[in-house]
């Protein structure tokens, strides 16, 4: 498959070859067909066409996953026009610090996002737009308020004679050319948007269908579960997905383990791309409890019973995922071993990948019946891969890569992105790793101070810092992970608390724990703090030694 095809003409040809065929469906609820996506989207075009949105502009996207969320995504770079696409768990504060900072003209909003923005805080929108209906909530433009109010009117006088496959046309993009500024955080003073090009999403796409592509059909089933503003789950369930003609089902509640379990055995999705945590509950609940009594450990022990013992639980284990995964990939954090053991020791379909938002996000993946044990994957087409050590094999060194899913910068930050890739095209990954000599890459430590959440969302912690550092009695502090809780290591202010007792210290920190979640999106927030009673060490510079607690 020719890796020239612009993203666009990948969007147009999937629409034409599938025109009847089931696209978007919001789980428990209705289905767009792929003819019924191409007139949305042209009913956008309209709207943005009506209110002065030009290409280049930027449209920002906030809301759980949804057919309306993808059609919106579509619409806004089959215009011409930038996606500023916004997780959902963001708070007010960083969806309007990111809406901001990106410049952008129109804002589409889920139900739930909707109730919590303050529009008055972001005073450059032309409008923001309710994604359920596409109703606005707000207009700033009589251009756009008379647009929307005669859509179907204006729909109608361009295509009189019904809306046909001919009537489909999609602006040319260009490799080089800006089509996603994705936010690796909602904190102004912290806030990175990474700008990734046409060539970065069709790099990626092409890659998916290229290996994936021959394995899933068609008009196949797909559930996308994590959300499609995290590039993880844009590019290989949603954008992948679509383009290679499945039918997608969107999560578009609140993706409970219960949720997500009738779902596997509702749809029986063809691919499941997930997290660590979804797989890890479902192992831990459901397998563990079962394979750790006595008697099927007697079982297992047995070489000849246990081959069959495993089969019958690998299939067990197979339908808990819906029964028809061709693999279960895995991406976003680092599995547990032991799963990651478990799983490999029955046979079954698990692939681990590894990327990064600046790559939008694919750096290495390996097809679970060559996927070694421990690795995330070899790297993908067309991307370089190296080890900055005098014995990569060996000793640890950090990631680096370049090709064509490098992304073009940090969005007006000129010096983040000096930092992130040096003046070869290597971005630095701030990770660190060894690769075999098959090329399996196996990730050793992080250099970077990012944690990942169970979910695998980006959690940086010198901003949870900044805000616990300001709070009664806090002198410094550092956030730290245990397990897929995070808990904040405290170094109380001695002067504030040289009167006070145990008791009294510890009812004003629970009282700064909840204060400070208020703060924070659900999947940052703290578990529990730990006070310490001797300062952190520190460099010369008078930064704390983070890796000396991260234990």
């Amino acid at each position: 498959m020719s890796s020239n095809i612009s993203f666009n003409k990948y969007i147009y040809d999937t629409i034409i070859k599938n025109w009847d065929a089931d696209a978007l469906t919001d789980y428990q609820g209705a289905t767009l067909q792929f003819h019924d996506v191409a007139r949305k989207i042209e009913k956008l075009h309209i709207v943005f066409e009506n209110c002065d949105i030009e290409k280049g502009d930027k449209i920002a996207i906030c809301g759980r996953n949804s057919a309306h969320w993808a059609v919106t995504f579509l619409a806004t770079l089959t215009y011409g026009a930038v996606a500023v696409p916004i997780l959902h768990e963001f708070n007010a504060e960083q969806i309007h610090n990111i809406v901001n900072h990106s410049g952008a003209k129109a804002l589409f909003v889920g139900d739930y996002v909707a109730k919590e923005i303050d529009p008055e805080q972001m005073p450059n929108l032309e409008g923001i737009v309710f994604l359920p209906n596409f109703s606005l909530i707000i207009s700033r433009s009589e251009k756009l308020t008379y647009a929307r109010e005669h859509l179907n009117l204006m729909f109608g006088s361009k295509y009189p004679k019904a809306f046909r496959q001919e009537h489909v046309h999609y602006h040319e993009d260009t490799p080089e050319e800006l089509a996603v500024i994705n936010y690796t955080s909602g904190t102004t003073g912290f806030s990175k948007g990474v700008m990734l090009p046409y060539r970065a999403l069709s790099g990626n796409l092409t890659f998916c269908l290229r290996h994936l592509g021959e394995k899933i059909k068609a008009s196949d089933p797909m559930l996308s579960i994590l959300p499609m503003a995290h590039m993880y789950g844009m590019a290989v369930e949603f954008i992948f997905g679509f383009c290679n003609g499945c039918h997608l089902f969107f999560l578009n509640r609140l993706p409970s383990p219960t949720l997500i379990a009738k779902a596997f055995t509702d749809i029986r999705p063809a691919l499941v791309v997930s997290v660590p945590l979804i797989v890890e509950k479902i192992i831990r609940k459901k397998v563990f409890p079962i394979i750790q009594t006595h008697r099927m450990k007697l079982l297992l022990a047995m070489p000849i019973v246990s081959t069959k013992v495993k089969e019958r639980i690998c299939q067990q284990v197979y339908e808990a995922f819906g029964g028809r995964a061709y693999e279960i990939i895995v991406g976003g954090a680092a599995l547990s071993k032991e799963v990651e053991e478990f799983l490999l020791s029955i046979g079954f379909p698990l692939a681990v990948g590894y990327g990064a938002t600046e790559c939008a996000p694919l750096i290495s993946y390996r097809d679970w019946k060559e996927f070694v044990a421990t690795s995330c994957g070899c790297p993908v087409d067309n991307m370089e891969v190296k080890i900055l050590s005098d014995d990569p094999m060996n000793i640890p060194g950090e990631i680096v890569t370049r090709g064509p899913h490098v992304m073009l910068g940090y969005y007006k930050n000129e010096e983040a992105t000096r930092e992130a890739i040096d003046k070869d095209g290597w971005y630095h990954t701030g990770d660190l790793g060894t690769m075999d000599a098959d090329r399996n890459i196996f990730i050793r430590g992080r250099i970077k101070n990012m944690l990942l959440g169970a979910s695998g969302q980006n959690v940086y912690p010198e901003e949870i810092e900044d805000k616990l550092n300001s709070m009664p009695m806090v002198c410094e502090s550092l956030v730290v992970q245990d397990g897929d809780k995070l808990v904040a290591l405290v170094y109380p202010d001695q002067d504030e608390t040289a009167n006070f007792g145990q008791e009294e210290l510890e009812a004003v920190m629970d009282q700064n724990r909840e204060n400070l979640n208020a703060q924070l999106p659900v999947y940052s927030r703290i578990s529990r703090f730990v006070l310490r009673y001797e300062e952190f060490q520190k460099t010369p510079k008078k930064s704390i030694k983070r890796y000396l607690y991260q234990a």
